[in-house]
């Protein structure tokens, strides 16, 4: 799975990114639209990620939605 599937399956995928990072709220994951460095945005200035934690966090995500899948 690469980035370009979730965001064509964003709605999809909405509800588990937050599942995975419950500090996101609604309106962030408007905001946010599938757009990946929009999530990263968002996850630095919630959890005070650095960019290259919350590029890592979003890594170990995407490789549990593939064994999901």
């Amino acid at each position: 799975m690469n980035w370009d599937q979730i965001q064509s399956e964003w709605m999809l995928f909405k509800d588990k990114v937050r599942q995975n990072w419950v500090k996101l709220t609604d309106e962030d994951l408007t905001r946010i639209g599938g757009r990946r460095e929009e999530l990263v945005g968002r996850l630095r200035a919630r959890y005070g990620f650095a960019k290259g934690e919350a590029e890592r966090e979003i890594e170990a995500w995407m490789k549990t939605q593939r064994r999901a899948a």
